[in-house]
Order: structure tokens, then C-alpha cells, then sequence
């Protein structure tokens, strides 16, 4: 298929004068659209959208430029400067990537398909993404923006992550994909679904696919691509233990690689109230310290929902078996920027610290001081203390 033939025609015109040409990631005089930069990119938008990535990407790629500082740079600094985008494990597989580059590939992303797909989490449409945008070499890519607009286009029925109708849209993709400017059409086709062929409110009469759309014809923008279907959620329940010392240090523990958040910094948790207290003297003295009940949060993840109760001690006192584990540390409030915690807990300890320097001593917290629903995380405000 030549460039103008397919939706292509149509598409690269729309794209010239309506697509996006200012995403840090692409072509620029102070910065040029390598492998590495597309690379981190499309990982980062995997689940996350474009104006909550470009402050990450910028952060991201101006401490750690290019694959080999990737692969150089500790665990807990790729995590902190993760921080706060969720979906850690696409951090921790960048990192393993670029050590496997390094390893293997002389520091570079591989231009070859097969050995850039088989990398810790690069897909098959991130593996093209990166050759077409980087190098413009002709691989068609399967993201949610590109399978609603295939989808809708052609009049693919059923839910993608069937494997089935994620078969039937692969064929679509590479069918209309062309043989020259690769890298337009596939970054034209992207913008297209995140500016027009939009998951609600699509602007049909701005799309230039719109003539021969069959979801626009047939009434049926609202239903295609298929929804996933619905399931509940469970709920699971936990205790966080906010251990402070005289000093204002906090007490982390880094979680296991598997589960949630794998691999950061977070607080001490129990299983619930009861068990609470002997878990948290398992690490510090509490003298006569007295518990103070913050208010719960909810996060919600992929697979289940997480209902935390946060527990704080004042003044507590170190175990000296804490300074031998590996897995515990004393933290400073100016140490946590440079680690990588879940975007809730870094919340929450925030809204500590600022309750803290206007109030000394023991306080109480009602209900109402915090927010909490689904994606919202804690915010203790003064005005909330009783």
C-alpha cells in the first residue's frame, strides 16, 4: 500500500495541519527524536495521558538521557523519578531493559523487530512505535487510541482484548499502514483517536475518516470499540503505620518485588487494627506514645480496591534492629523526593508534614480532613483538627 492510498490519503493532511508537532518527544533543534526518547515515551503513555507525561518525560529523560544512564542509575532513583505516574512495573521494566541493552546491544535500543519486542515490556506495538517513529521503518502499532479508531472505521465488533478482534484489528493495521512516511501516519493516526475519534464526545465532523466511517454511518460511535466487560472490583483492607521519631523521621519499608507497588519505599503496614500496635512496636519503642487514627483513603488499582487506614505515632523511639535491615529506614523529610514512593503515601506524608510545622504534640484528625474516593488520596487540612 503507497502513501496515498488507504486512510493514509486522507490522514496525513488532517495530521499537517491539526496533529500534534510540539510533544517534547519528537523532532526539536535542542533535542532530536532518537529510539531512547520514543522508547520512554510510549511507555509512559502506555497508561497515562499525554498532558500528565510531558512533565515526567522532561524530568525523566534530563536525568537520565539516554540507555546507558538508564541502566546505570540506581532502582530507587528510576522509581522516584517515577513517582507519582502509577503502574511501576513499566519503570522497573525500562530499567531491566536498558541493563539487557547494555548487556547485549552496546548500550542501544536493537534495531532489529524481534530482539527490540522480546525486551522487558516492549510489546509488539511498542516495539513498532519506536522503529516507525524513531527510524520511520513500516511496523504497523495496536494502541487504544489506534484500535478505537480502526475499530469504529471499519465496523470491528466485540471487545479488543478478545484475541479474536485483536487479531482482526492487527490485520486492519498493517493493511492500512503505508510504505512511506511511517512516521507521520502512525503519529497522525494517534492524534486522531486522542483528538477527534475521542473514547466520548468523538467530533465526527471534524474527521477526515468520517465519509466511509462505518460507526458514523451505521449510528454506532457510542458502542464501538466494544467496552470491557463489566466486573466488580474486591475490596481489601489494610493498616498503615505512620512511625514518627522525635526528629520528624519516618519509618519506610521497601515492599517485595511482587504485588503492588513492587520495589518502593512505603509505610509499615498490618492487617488491621488489632494487630496494629504489636506490629508497629516490632519496630519502634512506643513508650506511652498514644495512637492517633488518621483519616482512610481509598486507591484504586487495576484489579481490586484498597481501603488504607493510617495509624501515627509522635515520638516514637528506634529499634536498633531497624538500622540492620535493608528493607527498613529512618526518613527524613528532605530524603523523600530523591525515593520512589506510592503517589499516595507521598501525599500523605506531605499533609503530615504541613500539619506538623503548624502544630506541635498530639493531634486529632476527623473523618472530614480527607478526601477519599476512587483515584483521590489522602489531604489532611489544619482546619480538620479538632
Amino acid at each position: 500500500m503507497k502513501a496515498g492510498s488507504g486512510i493514509c490519503a486522507r490522514l496525513l493532511p488532517w495530521f499537517e495541519q491539526h496533529g500534534r508537532h510540539d510533544l517534547p518527544w519528537q523532532d526539536r533543534s535542542s533535542s532530536p527524536r532518537t529510539a531512547y526518547r520514543v522508547w520512554i515515551s510510549e511507555v509512559m503513555l502506555q497508561q497515562t495521558r499525554v498532558g500528565t507525561v510531558i512533565p515526567y518525560f522532561e524530568r525523566f529523560t534530563a536525568a537520565l538521557p539516554d540507555v546507558r544512564a538508564l541502566a546505570d542509575a540506581p532502582e530507587d532513583r528510576v522509581l522516584a523519578l517515577w513517582s507519582g505516574m502509577g503502574y511501576y512495573r513499566r519503570a522497573r521494566h525500562l530499567h531491566a531493559a536498558a541493563r539487557v541493552c547494555t548487556a547485549r546491544h552496546d548500550g542501544e535500543l536493537p534495531r532489529d523487530f524481534d530482539a527490540l519486542s522480546a525486551l522487558p515490556g516492549i510489546g509488539r506495538s511498542t516495539a513498532g512505535a519506536i522503529l516507525a517513529l524513531s527510524r520511520g521503518e513500516r511496523f504497523p502499532i495496536l494502541d487504544g487510541n489506534v484500535k478505537r479508531v480502526l475499530a469504529r472505521h471499519h465496523g470491528v465488533h466485540g471487545w479488543p482484548g478478545k484475541h479474536a478482534v485483536e487479531r482482526e484489528l492487527w490485520a486492519i493495521a498493517e493493511k492500512e499502514t503505508p510504505h512511506a512516511r511511517v512516521a507521520d501516519y502512525t503519529q497522525a493516526i494517534m492524534d486522531l483517536g486522542a483528538i477527534v475519534c475521542t473514547r466520548a464526545s468523538p467530533r465526527c465532523g471534524e474527521c477526515p475518516l468520517s465519509p466511509d466511517c462505518v460507526a458514523h454511518r451505521e449510528g454506532l460511535t457510542a458502542l464501538l470499540p466494544q467496552r470491557r466487560p463489566p466486573r466488580v472490583l474486591p475490596q481489601r483492607r489494610t493498616v498503615m503505620l505512620l512511625l514518627r521519631d522525635a526528629h520528624g523521621h519516618v519509618l519506610l519499608q521497601r515492599r517485595g518485588p511482587g504485588g503492588v507497588w513492587p520495589g518502593l519505599w512505603s509505610l509499615p503496614e498490618a492487617d488491621d487494627a488489632e494487630h496494629a500496635r504489636a506490629t508497629a512496636e516490632s519496630f519502634a519503642c512506643l513508650d506511652e506514645a498514644e495512637v492517633e487514627v488518621l483519616p482512610p483513603f481509598l486507591h484504586v488499582f487495576t484489579h481490586y480496591r484498597l481501603e488504607a487506614q493510617p495509624l501515627l505515632w509522635h515520638k516514637v523511639s528506634a529499634r536498633a534492629a531497624v538500622a540492620d535491615a535493608p528493607d527498613l529506614r529512618w526518613c527524613a523529610r528532605d530524603e523523600l523526593a530523591s525515593l520512589g514512593l506510592p503517589a499516595p503515601v507521598r501525599k500523605l506524608l506531605r499533609a503530615i508534614d504541613e500539619v506538623a510545622s503548624q502544630d506541635d504534640g498530639p493531634r486529632r484528625h476527623r473523618s472530614d480532613g480527607c478526601d477519599a474516593g476512587s483515584g483521590d488520596h489522602p489531604r489532611i487540612v489544619r482546619q480538620a483538627i479538632a
